[in-house]
């Protein structure tokens, strides 16, 4: 269906990026700004990796809502010829008697997911790089993939740029309300434009832009390292991205030149930001222990001292699902 209207895109990034694609494949006028510019790494798309995942451990609902993603991913690709996504599968593991896995497993049956129970003796055989404690089981999720995400907006935006998308790179916008006489008013520190609508996915500026929203969005910090495995063989039998399920609450990225695997932590680790222009990017020494603990007991093939730690910020609501609306 064509959408014959001018449309605002405020964000760039993973959510705005796409939007502005498919808005513009579909006829709108679109008019797309951001602080910054596609790619940067100061909102929640940085550290050059992410997970696809069709087993999911949330709501099943969303399953449809993946598979769609899953359809969109291969589209992008093919319109713009670039490499976004490889396809590895994923693990999740976790308690196999906790809720979070029982639905996992129930929901991918029901939906006729491609996947795997291993149990701890076939994870060992398959992928000796993770250590399953007792009552714990590994769901291997095989349609699981390694997106990389600067890339990816990227080429989204240039591929609406093509199709006649106007981009506003370093332009912030400070306001975004309705205006009088119908549509809604942009106004940015560059000027003031005028649209039918607006789509706003500005992530964890989401408060400071919008702040009479009526369900809050709370902004916060979070930490990934990088760690250089001390077994030349880590990376064999593909090493797939993977996810701990509570009590571990964290996940892991190899690195797409195969020499690192980054490491991520879950919500309940992540210290608020009051700020988003004030993010502390510096990260300490202190904040190193969890992620050695991990390892210790999960990844010993990982070497706990990493080469890198990178601080990055995201915007949660408090169900954890997204907003729309």
């Amino acid at each position: 269906m064509s959408i014959r209207k001018r449309v605002a895109v405020i964000g760039a990034g993973s959510m705005g990026s796409q939007a502005m694609w498919r808005l513009a494949a579909r006829g709108a006028e679109v008019v797309g700004y951001d602080r910054y510019a596609p790619g940067h790494d100061r909102g929640a798309a940085g550290g050059e990796s992410r997970i696809y995942r069709a087993a999911h451990l949330g709501e099943p609902g969303y399953i449809p809502l993946l598979r769609l993603a899953d359809r969109m991913w291969e589209q992008l690709q093919a319109e713009t010829g670039r490499s976004l996504r490889r396809r590895s599968g994923s693990l999740v593991m976790g308690e196999g008697a906790s809720p979070s896995m029982r639905l996992l497993l129930s929901t991918s049956a029901a939906h006729g997911l491609d996947h795997e129970v291993l149990d701890r003796e076939e994870l060992a055989r398959r992928y000796p790089q993770h250590r399953l404690p007792d009552g714990h089981t590994a769901v291997l999720d095989r349609l699981g993939a390694v997106i990389r995400p600067e890339a990816s907006i990227q080429a989204a935006a240039a591929r609406a740029e093509q199709l006649g998308a106007l981009l506003h790179r370093y332009t912030t916008v400070r306001e975004v309300v309705p205006a009088a006489g119908g549509g809604v008013r942009v106004v940015t520190d560059q000027g003031t434009d005028h649209v039918d609508a607006a789509v706003v996915t500005v992530g964890p500026w989401i408060n400071t832009l919008l702040p009479d929203l009526p369900r809050t969005i709370e902004v916060r910090r979070v930490v990934c390292s990088w760690h250089l495995p001390t077994r030349h063989d880590w990376f064999a039998g593909g090493a797939p991205p993977f996810v701990r399920a509570t009590p571990h609450d964290c996940f892991g990225i190899p690195s797409p030149d195969g020499i690192s695997v980054k490491l991520g932590l879950s919500f309940k680790y992540h210290a608020p930001v009051p700020e988003p222009e004030r993010l502390d990017r510096t990260v300490r020494p202190e904040e190193l222990g969890i992620f050695r603990e991990l390892i210790g007991e999960l990844m010993p093939d990982l070497n706990p001292d990493p080469i890198r730690m990178s601080a990055y910020m995201e915007g949660y609501t408090k169900s954890g699902n997204p907003l729309v609306g």
